[in-house]
């Protein structure tokens, strides 16, 4: 074992012994006082001893005067205090308080002298002003007023463990920081209350600082102290969207380097299998620190769905995912294809499919089916906040579900693309939505279209079902033009499209396609099955706007047809007047 000496043994001018301390823990630019006394006592700290005097030790240290005392041997020479919190470095700035030298407590040391001095028993039963009244008006003065100072000193408990807890150092850190965020929250408020009114503000009113700005440095603390530290912000009060951007940064922070795997990593190994343990833990803790579901929530979907992909990469719990699911369901209509392209864990299977699509159809279900788990949960809820009935009269959600009609289409023109995807996988997710949804199937008939060119070998009853899926009175004319020519379509569509197509020009050629689209209308949205989210017809506002839609189509193609039966009409007469030469 090194002996690390606190001091050494020099000779005076007057030729007496002097002790100077010089350790090698802690270089100090001020020496110990000179002493003529050489060390009684030796004190170890692990690999580390400190030649010292009992003398100024048990004058301000009661461990150590007890341990003296109830000694056996009354000369003893050694003692052990390896337990001591901090270890060696704390132990010599006390040490050095105990000769009477004048520490500097920083925002560094403080909880480690804090813990330190309860440790050692260096209370004021023994001297006035000793350490542990020393750190506790530091705490006060300087650390517990400011956040960032009380994060500061928050991360460094973490090492001092099983101490810091029991002094109570860890919660009155932490519920400072919760105290003072939301005095900061209501400051903020009531500054920007002054700016609404000129006439109250006050002069010198230094510019708002952005509310947030704590958040950042909350990266720090390891995630045990991180999650006490936002339970006690929400139970204090503190603002969701305030929640929401510190559990973002923190993430993000904590994940840096867990996500992207190292290529050198060998997948399966034990490597690779602490790195997902790590991932799974942080982000199931985030998932469950997320405010309340809410379709207004303030938690972006880009992030809820980089942790679902997280999720799903390091196989983190079922109820995990499943909340996450969910939280994307209430808000599908914000979310873009990046957000939904969730790709699957296909470990150990080298012909699984590229993305998860058991977990979008989980997604796509909840949205759509977001009225029939209100009405049983929030019946009495605010008509605000009640759920998307999407068939009753009246509906202003239509628009949501157009989006996500959009949204739906686009994700199978992409999933389409994967050679490993089931046919029963994808014509589940075409099957999915009502039939108002879409209020132009060109999107889906194009999906389809590339899942056939892609998946040229499947079963004739797997391609009609799937063709099925597509609503032809809702094809576009550039659409039915290259369906009609399609060789991947079943004849059966085709025929259908043909004639839709025909009735559509024939109708536009009489002047009689008001009545026809009129008609049909209502037969394009049929009552929903119970699987569905509700039933009835589609509000009177909606229906409306389709049929002015439509009417505009329809003027477009009656012009173009005008076109073509002058172009006829001019053949006819140029043909005629040859013959009759």
């Amino acid at each position: 074992m090194g002996v690390v000496t606190v001091g050494e043994l020099k000779t005076s001018i007057s030729g007496k012994r002097s002790f100077r301390p010089s350790s090698t823990i802690r270089h100090a630019a001020t020496e110990w006082p000179i002493s003529d006394v050489s060390s009684d006592v030796t004190i170890e700290i692990g690999a580390s001893s400190f030649a010292l005097h009992k003398f100024p030790l048990v004058s301000r240290s009661g461990r150590i005067r007890r341990l003296l005392i109830e000694a056996k041997d009354a000369t003893i020479s050694r003692m052990n205090l390896s337990l001591i919190p901090g270890g060696p470095e704390a132990f010599e700035l006390a040490a050095k308080f105990c000769y009477g030298i004048n520490i500097e407590i920083t925002l560094s040391n403080v909880a480690m002298l804090r813990c330190a001095a309860h440790f050692l028993e260096m209370t004021e039963e023994f001297v006035q002003k000793n350490l542990e009244a020393r750190t506790e008006a530091y705490l006060k003065d300087t650390v517990l007023p400011n956040i960032s100072n009380s994060i500061s000193v928050l991360h460094r408990c973490e090492c001092l463990s099983p101490v810091s807890e029991e002094i109570n150092l860890v919660n009155r850190l932490i519920n400072a920081i919760a105290i003072n965020a939301c005095k900061e929250q209501l400051a903020s408020g009531l500054l920007k209350l002054d700016h609404n009114f000129p006439m109250k503000t006050m002069p010198n009113i230094e510019p708002e600082t952005p509310s947030d700005w704590w958040g950042k440095s909350l990266s720090v603390l390891n995630l045990e102290f991180f999650q006490r530290v936002l339970t006690a912000v929400k139970s204090k009060g503190l603002k969701q969207d305030m929640i929401s951007k510190i559990l973002i940064n923190y993430t993000h922070n904590s994940l840096q380097g867990l996500v992207i795997r190292d290529p050198h990593i060998v997948r399966g190994s034990l490597l690779d299998m602490e790195l997902q343990k790590k991932q799974r833990v942080i982000v199931e803790a985030m998932v469950s620190l997320l405010p309340t579901q809410s379709r207004r929530s303030s938690v972006p979907m880009a992030f809820l769905s980089s942790l679902l992909k997280t999720a799903i990469a390091s196989s983190a719990s079922t109820s995990c995912r499943s909340d996450l699911e969910r939280r994307i369901g209430l808000q599908l209509d914000q979310a873009i294809l990046e957000d939904i392209l969730i790709p699957a864990n296909s470990y150990g299977n080298n012909h699984g499919t590229m993305y998860d699509t058991e977990s979008i159809l989980r997604i796509f279900s909840i949205f759509l089916n977001l009225d029939e788990d209100d009405d049983e949960d929030n019946r009495m809820r605010d008509e605000s906040e009640m759920a998307y009935d999407f068939d009753s009269p009246g509906s202003p959600k239509q628009s949501s579900i157009l989006k996500v009609s959009k949204l739906l289409d686009t994700y199978l023109a992409e999933i389409a693309l994967d050679t490993n995807l089931l046919p029963s996988k994808f014509i589940a997710l075409a099957e999915l939505l009502p039939d108002h949804a879409r209020i132009i199937s060109d999107g889906l008939y194009r999906a389809v279209d590339i899942f056939l060119k892609v998946h040229p070998n499947i079963k004739d009853s797997e391609r009609y079902r799937l063709c099925k899926t597509i609503d032809c009175q809702k094809l576009s004319q550039e659409a039915c033009s290259h369906a009609a020519q399609n060789e991947r379509l079943p004849v059966q569509m085709a025929v259908q499209v043909l004639y839709f197509e025909q009735i559509r020009l024939r109708n536009a050629m009489n002047g009689g396609h008001n009545q026809f689209f009129f008609g049909t209308i209502n037969s394009q949205f049929p009552q929903r099955s119970s699987s569905g989210a509700g039933s009835g017809a589609i509000s009177p506002r909606d229906n409306y706007a389709s049929v002015r839609r439509e009417n505009r189509e329809l003027k477009l193609e009656v012009a173009r047809m005008r076109m073509r039966l002058t172009d006829l009409e001019k053949d006819h007469v140029s043909m005629k007047q040859e013959l009759d030469q």
